[in-house]
């Protein structure tokens, strides 16, 4: 099981002027360097926690069909399937129909079932399936615990801006991050 990023966020969770007011920062000086913190506090908070905060497309490899039926998608929440293939021996695709499938995109992880699933003949990632997940497609859609563990985390990789490179960044995370997300982590026995 494998996921790839298909097409990105078009926005971030928090905006530039709401990480400056946080940070009590009036001037534009470091705007690029704070745009590039924010960033990065996204994309760690996805990581630890599975989560797409801003709506963007996936992409899910499998091997083979689960032998239960529901394919788990570890990526949410996962707001609709956009488009299912399976590819036979000669790596020629075939759409799948989306009829009658059934998907739970706030379960964690969520779960899609599909009445039809034709066996693939490619050895390796002989399904795909492209989806759409995150908690809409603006900051007002996401959980204000998460915006303001970004917050913090943002600041505390500017405290490092000095000792640490953008690019080697996520250095630390504050106090109180992982309470923060806790309540978002996915439970698994």
């Amino acid at each position: 099981m494998t996921y790839a990023l298909t097409n990105p966020p078009l926005a971030e969770p928090l905006t530039l002027a709401q990480v400056k007011a946080h940070m009590r920062i009036d001037g534009s000086d470091e705007d690029d360097l704070l745009l590039s913190l924010l960033r990065t506090a996204r994309e760690h908070l996805e990581r630890t926690t599975g989560l797409a905060l801003i709506a963007q497309a996936f992409r899910l490899y499998l091997v083979c069909w689960p032998e239960s039926g529901i394919v788990e998608i570890a990526r949410g929440p996962v707001k609709a399937i956009d488009e299912i293939r399976v590819f036979d021996a000669n790596g020629e695709e075939a759409i799948i129909s989306l009829a009658g499938h059934v998907l739970d995109g706030n379960a964690r992880p969520a779960r899609l079932y599909l009445r039809q699933r034709p066996v693939p003949g490619e050895p390796l990632n002989g399904i795909e399936i492209d989806f759409t997940a995150g908690f809409g497609d603006t900051g007002a859609d996401v959980p204000d615990a998460l915006k303001r563990a970004m917050l913090t985390h943002v600041a505390r990789m500017y405290e490092f801006r000095g000792a640490v490179a953008p690019d080697q960044q996520p250095a630390d995370v504050p106090e109180g991050y992982e309470r923060l997300v806790a309540p978002f982590l996915m439970k698994r026995l």
